[in-house]
């Protein structure tokens, strides 16, 4: 079962878990992540001291075999474990043939170490550069290394497993909507790698925090914080743009997730609350109106628009870090589209009550009396309960075993019909 309408491919809510311990939002198991994490980002592989190209990864406070179980556990039940590379602390740069050849070998090492799904770019700083030439064809050879870099190891992977890479960027907006203004050095820089790799690219994320100012594709110029910043810059990405570069084409909207902090300690500016950004969430996925001033070009929005990213899932799993997994939470809200009342069949509708509910979930059921499978799905279409009942009239339903979240219902009857509806716990 679906839990969206209409949607080419399940949301997804993206984040990274960072291997170090840090004393705000300290160091967690890879298995203790929160099940609504789908794609999970292992930050990060760095070049070894005294290189720009010779990666390398450990799990910090945990054993390697460990952790190795942990990511295949994970993926047993259908998330994505990726290694991110670079991070905002490490320079990574191929300034030579044989770099790049050592980079891809020292990628490869560590993907297969650990049974990574894939791979995440998040090269900042003086990583990527550009002096000339255009996106469609760059002339800065560690540039032009980097993209052939990433092809080898995606093709690589393919001939090793017989499966895609999964493929994640996430560049900072001067790297990528900053082309609009600058074209050269890091304005813009990201672009060529986006557009070499287009076509192999699951999610661009975008950090949509510790930016300047940037222009939107209507000439505005838009704050980070703010509702027309996330709406802006996202569009630019999925609509595209002129630079001094030439065109970027823009993604797909099932290509691009909204990047942003999970609270304010997280990141050092564009930390956004909870109700500004499901406003403009949902005006971006044509399903509520709209809460600035910036007008999307596309009316009605983008149904597909591939979910959110954040940085970072130790951050959100803290208590003072605006509640614990509020970015989570909020991330479920915005992508649930159930009501919390089904349709009828025939005269009887199915309820439910009271919702958002804490403990004790009251379902009056659509028929008089009967034999009920009952199945809760999570927000990422995962099935984690199913009660069989044999009653009439109304069922109360205990679900202290269940996380606070938002589920949806799944009600079937002898007679093959199915009732469904949303709840909250909370």
């Amino acid at each position: 079962m679906s839990l969206t309408n209409a949607r080419s491919q399940s949301p997804a809510l993206v984040g990274y878990w960072h291997n170090w311990n840090d004393f705000s939002a300290p160091y967690m198991e890879l298995d203790q992540v929160d099940a609504r994490y789908s794609v999970i980002e292992v930050a990060f592989a760095e070049p070894t001291p005294g290189t720009t190209y010779d990666m390398q990864f450990a799990p910090s406070l945990t054993a390697p075999a460990t952790f190795i179980a942990q990511v295949a556990a994970h993926q047993a039940l259908g998330r994505k474990v990726l290694i991110s590379i670079g991070g905002a602390n490490a320079t990574v740069q191929l300034n030579s043939d044989a770099e790049r050849d050592q980079f891809v070998a020292s990628m490869m090492s560590i993907i297969t170490t650990y049974g990574f799904d894939g791979i995440d770019i998040d090269l900042e700083g003086s990583s990527v550069s550009t002096t000339g030439g255009t996106i469609a064809a760059p002339i800065d050879a560690p540039l032009i290394r980097l993209i052939d870099a990433i092809s080898t190891i995606m093709a690589n992977y393919r001939a090793q497993f017989n499966a895609k890479l999964f493929l994640t960027m996430a560049p900072e907006t001067a790297f990528v909507q900053g082309g609009q203004g600058a074209f050269g050095g890091i304005w813009g820089a990201y672009l060529p790698i986006i557009d070499a790799l287009r076509d192999s690219l699951d999610i661009l994320q975008v950090q949509l925090y510790n930016s300047g100012s940037m222009y939107g594709i209507d000439g505005g110029i838009y704050t980070q914080g703010t509702a027309d910043f996330i709406i802006s810059q996202t569009e630019a990405v999925i609509q595209g743009f002129s630079t001094g570069g030439g065109f970027f084409a823009g993604l797909q909207p099932e290509q691009v997730a909204v990047a942003l902090p999970a609270c304010a300690s997280a990141a050092g500016g564009g930390y956004t609350d909870t109700a500004t950004v499901r406003a403009a969430m949902e005006y971006l996925l044509g399903e509520g109106p709209q809460p600035g001033s910036y007008t999307l070009v596309q009316p009605g929005g983008y149904p597909d628009l591939r979910g959110m990213m954040t940085w970072s899932i130790n951050w959100d799993a803290v208590s003072a870090c605006n509640g614990t997994y509020s970015y989570a939470e909020n991330f479920e809200r915005i992508f649930d589209d159930f009501s919390t009342v089904v349709p009828t069949i025939g005269s009887t509708a199915m309820a439910v009550h009271p919702n958002p509910f804490s403990e004790v979930l009251t379902i009056t059921l659509p028929e008089s009396n009967g034999a009920y499978v009952l199945r809760w799905f999570d927000a990422t279409g995962r099935a984690v309960r199913m009660d069989r009942v044999q009653a009439s009239g109304t069922i109360e339903v205990e679900t202290s075993s269940l996380r606070s979240g938002v589920y949806v219902l799944e009600l079937s009857g002898t007679s093959g019909q199915l009732w469904r509806a949303r709840v909250i716990k909370e």
